[in-house]
């Protein structure tokens, strides 16, 4: 099983990189047969979405470079882990778009979600759920928050000694769920 840890903040300057290195570091002291990558969302360089050509109907071609890129990677992956940061009390952009970039990528895929701001990304993880509903993916209810001013020191991220068993909680409920898709 491959699982996908998107970290979904396309900013130069971004907190959320420390936050999915965390959790990706977490992943890979974890003993099993489940595969992590890290996917930085950053790296795919995905355009707007403007194609006349329904993601849905696109049958995973596209013209885009970036996309067909993207849309690669997602496609390798059996679930996700989103790690996402919350912008205006809602889920970030350029993450919303590149979610919205694809199709049949996504759907019946598990996805868990691992949030941080001001209030630890709570409100883009709600969002999230009811976004991944329209793509029939089966939602890990477990999640882990940081909060944008606690968890961070002189500009430093700094979790807590409990995140490393509620991030491992997280994970187990997304394998768990993950293979009871696919049985």
């Amino acid at each position: 099983m491959k699982i996908g840890i998107i970290l979904g903040s396309i900013r130069t300057e971004r907190k959320t990189e420390a936050v999915a290195r965390y959790v990706h570091g977490l992943a890979e002291k974890r003993s099993g047969d489940t595969a992590f990558e890290l996917v930085d969302l950053a790296e795919f360089d995905v355009p707007p979405l403007t194609t006349s050509v329904h993601p849905m109907a696109a049958n995973k071609s596209y013209d885009d470079a970036g996309v067909q890129r993207w849309s690669d990677a997602i496609d390798a992956c059996d679930a996700f882990l989103f790690v996402t940061p919350e912008y205006n009390h809602g889920v970030p952009g350029g993450f919303k778009n590149a979610v919205d970039s694809l199709g049949p990528e996504w759907v019946g895929k598990p996805v868990a979600f691992i949030g941080h701001g001001s209030v630890g990304g709570v409100r883009a993880i709600e969002q999230w759920r009811q976004i991944v509903a329209n793509f029939s993916m089966p939602v890990v209810r477990s999640e882990v928050n940081f909060n944008g001013f606690t968890h961070w020191q002189d500009g430093e991220f700094q979790p807590e000694d409990r995140h490393v068993d509620e991030v491992n909680g997280v994970f187990d409920d997304l394998e768990h769920l993950t293979r009871t898709v696919r049985d």
